[in-house]
């Protein structure tokens, strides 16, 4: 082979190897132009405009290649990239205590369609989850859309490899229930094609909003969340998550924060999960909860609605130390560099900031640690848009691959 055919192979291979880390940057939006994907991937001009339109014929992207220069902007604009919008998409799916829910979500943690969802959660694991497929392929079968692979969060953790829920404490699913076995089973029942995956709600919640909303950016990344009962913990570190030797790091729900408290479905008492769920926070501020709505909503709409209530707000603040006390030891430990809380913890934070900021860092041993940016997770659905997630990765790591 003459020296100019091996000097154009190596630029092919060369622009193929970069597919992947390409689509990812424009998938969480760190790529908005050629030129800024030029330099993150640290290639030629020429190969970046190569690598964007075969992801632009794979049908993922859109290259504008004539966006017309910005205000105050010098010099040739570059061309705009974005995820297309009538590419693939992915089948996502949520299981909660309260109900379950399918969604369509394409690059960019777009959600493109969703299912009216369901409020009640069967013992049978295998008719949950064959009702919730069914539900999102009556989706697919409505949009015409490709679907390249489908994924699951589960309120639970999730051992790995095997796939199996564990600790389905909030759901009356067995323990140990082969939840990935199931799910993939329905998949291909239900005529779906591509890979099947399983995760933790709250793992899932940290991956989706580490990629596309208020963990962007984040090195070291602590996601603290209620979820319709219970707490859960997660930590990304350098865009993956931690879920340690079989996946089941970051229990977080299970510290101590109130040594002579509620007694606790692990066998212990005043641990996070049940000090500082939406059950707790009601019962702390003596309302009887209702069977009309979900606890979780239940719960925020009082905080949000009768704040000025003294036993309301009293509630809210002895939630406030609780969670204070529990995210104090985790940023002992874990040093993260942005802390994200989600479903009433984000209620509690944006009720009262500084209290619960305070607290964190009047128990924190640095200040460098305790003065740690605690944020509202910003993404609606972020638990489905994280299921997502696990289902675009394979497309993220070999686009030609995942999509031959």
């Amino acid at each position: 082979m003459n020296g100019k055919a091996t000097t154009t192979r190596t630029k092919l291979e060369r622009g193929r190897s970069a597919l992947g880390p390409a689509l990812e940057l424009v998938h969480t939006g760190r790529a908005p132009t050629r030129a800024v994907l030029t330099s993150e991937l640290g290639v030629t001009r020429a190969t970046a405009g190569a690598v964007a339109a075969e992801l632009e014929a794979l049908g993922l992207i859109r290259v504008d290649s004539s966006p017309g220069s910005a205000a105050g902007s010098q010099g040739r604009p570059s061309h705009r990239l974005s995820v297309l919008e009538t590419g693939p998409v992915v089948l996502a799916a949520q299981v909660h205590a309260d109900g379950f829910r399918a969604a369509l979500v394409g690059l960019g943690g777009r959600i493109t369609a969703t299912s009216p969802g369901c409020v009640a959660v069967m013992a049978d694991p295998a008719q949950v989850l064959g009702e919730v497929v069914e539900a999102g392929a009556e989706l697919l079968r409505a949009s015409g859309l490709r679907c390249v692979g489908a994924g699951l969060a589960v309120p639970s953790a999730v051992a790995e490899p095997e796939g199996t829920a564990l600790n389905p404490l909030h759901i009356a699913w067995p323990a140990g229930s082969p939840v990935r076995d199931i799910f993939a089973a329905c998949v291909r029942r239900a005529g779906i094609t591509g890979p099947a995956f399983t995760g933790n709600d709250v793992n899932l919640t940290a991956l989706a909003e580490h990629r596309h909303g208020a963990g962007r950016g984040a090195q070291h990344l602590l996601c603290v969340a209620t979820g319709h009962r219970g707490v859960g913990g997660a930590l990304v570190l350098d865009g993956r998550l931690h879920s340690g030797s079989s996946g089941l790091a970051l229990e977080v729900g299970h510290l101590t924060v109130n040594p002579e408290g509620r007694p606790c479905h692990c066998g212990g008492r005043g641990c996070l999960d049940v000090e500082t769920d939406p059950l707790a926070f009601l019962t702390t501020a003596r309302r009887e909860p209702g069977p009309e709505e979900s606890l979780l909503k239940q719960a925020g709409n009082l905080l949000r609605t009768e704040y000025d209530d003294p036993a309301v707000r009293q509630a809210a603040e002895a939630l406030i130390d609780r969670l204070g006390l529990g995210l104090a030891g985790l940023v002992n430990i874990l040093n993260p560099d942005r802390i994200i809380l989600g479903g009433l913890h984000r209620d509690l934070l944006e009720a009262d900031p500084e209290r619960l900021r305070a607290v964190v860092a009047d128990r924190s041993l640095w200040g460098r640690s305790g003065s740690v940016p605690i944020l509202p997770c910003t993404l609606a659905h972020n638990s489905l848009v994280g299921a997502a997630e696990l289902a675009w990765q394979p497309v993220l790591d070999d686009p030609l691959a995942a999509l031959a």
